[in-house]
């Protein structure tokens, strides 16, 4: 008989088995659900590959650039529609499955154009590679807008993060368009 999978029914459940929810589990790491940043011994600790399920509001971007990337990265659109820039390149995810991988080296950033929910795949996985979160303020909201517990405002979680202003050309489809120079 099949255990159903439930928010409540998260966690070890026998040797080398974990059943979770990534909307719950992922929560804690700004979605980041596999990776060296679990424990040892936990079937979500790896070396090798890091899984994220990104749930973005409209309007949320990736605070700074990723400059320099050690890593390959492949990004799956789920549902909504979801910007990636690259040196020189827009590329719009807009139909569920629509898809984009960038290798070692390649700089980047995101924005989601309306509600979007994105699973990341990058590998190796690299301790001590991450964006610095922004400060936060006296009465526990960062500066944007993302409370210190990672929950914004509106209650929707994920990494919230915003500021590089980087918007790009409004096209439909899964599209990859050239455009000038991606950077600062």
């Amino acid at each position: 008989m099949d255990d159903p999978v439930t928010s409540e029914s998260g966690g070890p459940v026998g040797q080398g088995v974990y059943v979770g929810n990534a909307d719950v589990d992922g929560a804690a790491d700004a979605g980041w659900l596999l990776g060296h940043f679990r424990p040892p011994g936990d079937p979500r600790h790896s070396a090798d590959v890091e899984i994220k399920w990104g749930v973005h509001a409209p309007g949320d971007e990736r605070a700074q650039w990723v400059r320099g990337e050690a890593r390959t990265a492949l990004l799956v659109l789920i549902s909504g529609r979801f910007r990636v820039e690259l040196p020189g390149r827009s590329v719009l995810l807009s139909k569920r499955g629509d898809y984009v991988v960038w290798g070692r080296g390649v700089d980047h950033s995101w924005r989601a154009e309306e509600e979007s929910v994105v699973l990341t795949v990058r590998w190796p996985s690299i301790p001590g590679y991450k964006v610095p979160d922004p400060e936060v303020r006296g009465d526990g909201v960062r500066g944007d807008g993302v409370r210190g517990d990672g929950v914004r405002g509106d209650g929707v979680r994920g990494d919230g993060v915003r500021g590089d202003g980087v918007r790009g050309h409004e096209d439909s489809g899964c599209s990859v368009s050239e455009r000038g120079p991606v950077g600062e």
